[in-house]
């Protein structure tokens, strides 16, 4: 096997949540380029379906299925169709989150545990549901989208922040409960060129950002989408409970204060 033969995930079966927009959708599209079978999940059915009309368009396997990862009987769902189209599964990225800043006086204790559901429980449970097949398979690759966030000390983000360093935390823990069998990585991006970023963002706020970052300009879905290649395939085999920083090389928040 030459050492590009190893970037690929030829055979594999993959479930990406959040696979309809940005993110997501990126590491769909690289998976599915690296000869894996695709499921695109994410709560809106026509954006998934989207998502994998494109892949089967330059030729890949992929089907949709709508998922809000927040309802255990849709994530349960979703692993049964993964099984019923492909027959097993290889992969599971964890990549459906998210949050904004909060005031932790004025955040209610139940805002913060829906988040802490949101972005770990719900990763949590999709590890457990899809973990079982990956033994029966021999093999496993499992990657979890955290953020930067989960280690910069910064105002106003103890609910992202919280949520994120737990899912980074969790990473780790659960490589060492599934090795030697099950590989599981983290990647934390920093601020990626998303419409949801893109939609809060100012030229001036965009100028700061990028001056604040020591590479001077921001990350985009396809940065991200090359790391969870990496950790993936059979290049990365050696490679487990890490946590890979794709942020440009910033040491904290570029955000302006």
């Amino acid at each position: 096997m030459s050492l590009l033969d190893r970037f690929t995930i030829d055979e594999g079966v993959a479930i990406v949540s959040g696979a309809g927009k940005g993110i997501g959708t990126a590491i769909a599209f690289a998976y599915a380029e690296a000869g894996a079978k695709v499921v695109c999940a994410a709560r809106t059915q026509a954006d998934v379906d989207a998502v994998a009309a494109q892949i089967r368009q330059r030729g890949g396997e992929a089907i949709g299925i709508a998922c809000d990862v927040n309802n255990a009987t849709q994530r349960e769902a979703l692993v049964a169709a993964t099984l019923e189209a492909f027959g097993k599964i290889t992969h599971l990225v964890n990549n459906a989150g998210g949050g904004g800043p909060n005031s932790p006086l004025k955040l209610s204790w139940e805002e913060f545990d829906r988040s802490m559901h949101f972005n770990v429980t719900s990763a949590y449970h999709l590890t457990q549901l899809c973990a079982p097949h990956m033994f029966e398979a021999g093999q496993g690759n499992i990657i979890n989208i955290t953020s930067g966030a989960a280690r910069y000390i910064q105002r106003g983000f103890s609910r992202y922040a919280s949520a994120k360093a737990a899912l980074t935390q969790l990473s780790r823990m659960l490589a060492q409960d599934f090795a030697p069998v099950i590989r599981v990585n983290a990647i934390a991006p920093g601020p990626i060129q998303t419409d949801a970023l893109n939609g809060v963002m100012t030229d001036e706020i965009r100028q700061i950002m990028e001056q604040n970052t020591p590479l001077k300009c921001l990350g985009d879905a396809e940065d991200i989408a090359l790391a969870a290649l990496y950790l993936a395939t059979p290049a990365s085999r050696w490679v487990t409970g890490k946590i890979i920083e794709v942020d440009g090389g910033a040491e904290s928040s570029v955000f302006p204060t």
